[in-house]
């Protein structure tokens, strides 16, 4: 029964991951914590990210990545370095089986496959 009920709502088990993600940065120390949001706005938008799994583990490196550099007190320009927007772009290429244009390539390959098999 609860098969159906995931299909409309999305995966329980990924909102409870969701839940202890938001958790985990809402306790890193402050500077962390602003730069986890900031990268986690950033890659919500910019990523495509349209796989369930492949944005709950992306989330949980995130903040394990936050979390071990808070830990070894590494300034936070350090963790991103001069550019925190190719720090984010570099981060999301981690990820790219589920953005949406990975789907698309996957699609397009697939599409000249079955063309090339046609022809033969």
């Amino acid at each position: 029964m609860s098969n159906w009920i995931e299909k409309l709502t999305g995966s329980l088990e990924q909102k409870k991951q969701s839940r202890e993600y938001k958790a985990r940065m809402d306790a890193l120390p402050a500077g962390y914590r602003d730069a986890g949001a900031a990268l986690d706005r950033y890659i919500m938008h910019a990523g495509g990210i349209t796989d369930g799994e492949t944005l709950v583990r992306l989330c949980a490196d995130l903040v394990d990545l936050l979390e071990e550099h808070a830990a070894n007190g590494t300034p936070v320009r350090d963790v991103v370095g001069d550019d925190p927007v190719e720090c984010a772009e570099d981060f999301l290429a981690n990820y790219s089986d589920g953005h949406w244009l990975g789907k698309e390539r996957r699609r397009l390959k697939e599409a000249f496959a079955r063309i090339e098999a046609h022809d033969e």
